[in-house]
């Protein structure tokens, strides 16, 4: 890096800062800018005489919005220092000699800094971390916080530091809500978070569920020598304490503690970002004392990124078993967490133009354990002229048949398709369906290919003359797999309406028709599928519509395979062919109700209207019970229902 490169650096990194800690909307991914920091931070140490007091090692957060009253901090809110590598831990432990001392070690969260003051007893103030000295007051929203106590049994005046956060569970709740609302999706829990705490409006606050942790004190009056007792009277007071929270005395075991929480990094329910280390000792803490930007006696040991930023090359197009179409982002390649992802999903062209997303973008990757790689975010601002449109598909990539859309799904016709009878087959064989051991995707495509076989009645016209002169088909191997077939010839019901691959049909809901209609499960109206509960208009058509345009290969595979039904037997009572409704508490689970009265063939609903024929309630029964009332329905507790069964 020469002078010129470095001063572009800086530049860039402010820019990224100010989008990242100012406006909550990254412009490029945390691996990206730590990557540059590091660079320029180098530059700086190797050419003191040429850094500029611009530079963003020298600041601590961004600027503050106007839109909330400022707000100082009685102590300054640092910043922590990173580090990467067990090479570079050691390296941090010999600075200032802290061989031989105690660390207090807990889980860096990913969310939003808050500093919380108390003046006898009493919360009167709450602030975000803004530039280090002076915060945004935020005081309305953590007041809606439930993990923050209003009141604490400590009189005198202290500040206490912590992490809001945001469940992943909670996080995906809300964006299913915003989706819902037609609002686009928060990009991750930790924006998620920060967002929040810049509402104007607390209800919003209170609806998204934040959590607040504590991880240090500012001002403050206690008199201990270690920071672990600080943070246990903290946490005495009422505040939340994650189980990670431990006492190291060696390299080896920091090492060890980075390892265990690297492991449990997918299982917290809370993103976690790495790992807090930091002298126990207070007295010698603060004799190591402070850079222009970092305590010295602390460090964040971070994980490996799960968020990278790559270049989208190209978009693939994918066939499924039901025909649909899905794009697949073809990427320039980058590692992550020990991977090397190439493609990532795209789920489908309304994802596509939700991200606003073009060929040659540049664009946030992440992958979280084995779950498949996506794309979360474009750098837009980035674009340099070179990006493409990527354009919607009128032709299967398959088969060249026209396509059919659906606004979401786009899905070829043609049933003949290659791709289609394929992973249909494949599907068809799998454990869950048909559970046919040994034929495989890699068996299925070879004999696909060699003209073997060409849809799924085939799977039953096989024999050992079929597999003469196929390398890796012994005589076992052959006699494994059609007995296999043999075997699949007389499954449930359920599991044979399950493999025919009927969009929308689960193991659930072919379960139901196969009890509920048995041999009737080819002649259904719309009507009986409708009364079946959990099925809505969409299931019903979509089991309709592939019932008459594939009854004839339906009629073709019945004459290899013989079903077993096992028809639900319905004991005739005053509850058979009734609509009934369940509210309140009751000695049993509401779920064993539900199978009982389905067993005498009622029809257990959610709601209650004009055609519900009873209401079964129990204590605390509420807003269905008396609509229930209002309507005339006959209304029965427990012990009526047990004597009308």
């Amino acid at each position: 890096m020469d002078k010129n490169e470095y001063l572009k650096a800086v530049d860039t990194l402010n820019l990224w800062a100010k989008a990242y800690y100012t406006n909550d909307a990254p412009i490029a991914s945390d691996a990206e800018y730590d990557e540059l920091y590091a660079k320029t931070l180098k530059f700086e140490d190797e050419n003191p005489e040429l850094k500029v007091p611009y530079s963003p090692t020298c600041r601590v957060g961004g600027e503050i919005l106007s839109e909330f009253q400022k707000s100082s901090h009685l102590e300054r809110m640092w910043s922590m220092e990173d580090i990467f590598s067990d090479e570079e831990l050691d390296a941090w432990i010999l600075r200032g000699d802290k061989t031989g001392l105690e660390f207090f070690v807990e889980p860096k969260f990913d969310g939003a800094s808050l500093n919380l003051l108390y003046e006898n007893g009493k919360l009167v103030k709450a602030a975000t971390r803004g530039d280090g000295s002076i915060g945004e007051d935020v005081t309305h929203n953590a007041r809606v916080i439930s993990s923050i106590p209003l009141q604490i049994s400590y009189k005198e005046l202290i500040e206490i530091r912590g992490e809001v956060v945001i469940s992943k569970e909670d996080f995906e709740l809300i964006n299913l809500k915003r989706e819902k609302n037609g609002e686009p999706p928060l990009a991750n829990p930790r924006n998620a978070a920060a967002g929040s705490l810049r509402q104007l409006d607390n209800g919003v606050v209170k609806q998204r569920k934040l959590k607040f942790y504590p991880w240090g004190v500012g001002r403050n009056s206690l008199d201990y020598e270690k920071h672990s007792q600080i943070m246990d009277f903290v946490r005495s007071l009422g505040f939340l304490q994650d189980e990670f929270c431990l006492i190291c005395k060696t390299s080896d075991e920091l090492k060890n503690a980075y390892k265990e929480l690297t492991k449990k990094r997918d299982d917290k329910p809370i993103l976690m970002d790495g790992m807090v280390v930091r002298v126990n000792d207070l007295s010698k803490a603060k004799s190591l004392g402070y850079t222009v930007k970092f305590p010295k006696f602390m460090v964040a040991y971070k994980f490996p990124a799960i968020e990278k930023t790559a270049r989208l090359i190209d978009v693939a197009l994918q066939v499924g078993r039901t025909g649909v179409v899905t794009p697949v982002g073809i990427l320039d390649g980058v590692w992550i967490e020990g991977a090397f992802v190439r493609n990532v999903t795209l789920h489908n062209f309304d994802e596509i133009n939700r991200l606003g997303l073009m060929k040659n973008d540049l664009v946030t990757v992440i992958r979280s354990g084995d779950v498949i790689p996506k794309i979360t975010s474009v750098f837009k601002e980035r674009r340099n002229g070179e990006e493409k449109e990527i354009v919607r598909p009128k032709f299967c990539p398959e088969c060249g048949t026209e396509l059919l859309d659906e606004d979401v799904f786009i899905k070829c016709q043609n049933l003949s398709c290659k791709a289609r009878v394929v992973s249909s087959i494949i599907y068809f064989a799998s454990k869950k369906c048909m559970n046919i051991d040994g034929l495989g995707e890699a068996i299925v495509e070879l004999l696909f290919k060699r003209g073997i076989i060409k849809d799924i009645a085939d799977i039953y016209r096989l024999d050992e003359l079929s597999f003469m002169g196929l390398e890796g088909f012994k005589t076992k191997k052959i006699s494994n797999l059609l007995k296999a077939i043999d075997d699949s010839k007389t499954p449930n019901l359920e599991r044979f309406i399950t493999s025919l691959g009927i969009e929308h049909i689960g193991e659930v809901a072919a379960k139901k028709i196969a009890v509920t209609y048995g041999q009737k499960w080819t002649c259904l109206s719309l009507e009986e599928l409708l009364s079946l509960d959990g099925f809505g208009e969409a299931m019903a058509l979509s089991y309709l519509e592939f019932i008459r345009v594939n009854l004839d290969k339906i009629k073709e595979l019945l004459g290899f395979i013989t079903p077993k039904i096992a028809q639900m037997e319905l004991k005739q009572n005053a509850f058979s062919g009734k609509t009934v409704v369940i509210t309140g508490s009751l000695s049993r689970p509401r779920d064993e109700f539900k199978a009982e009265l389905e067993s005498f063939g009622a029809k257990v609903t959610n709601s209650v209207s004009a055609k519900t024929d009873f209401v079964l309630y129990g204590d605390e029964a509420g807003s269905k019970l008396e609509k229930a009332m209002s309507l005339g329905i006959s209304l029965i507790n427990e012990n009526e229902y047990e004597s009308l069964k």
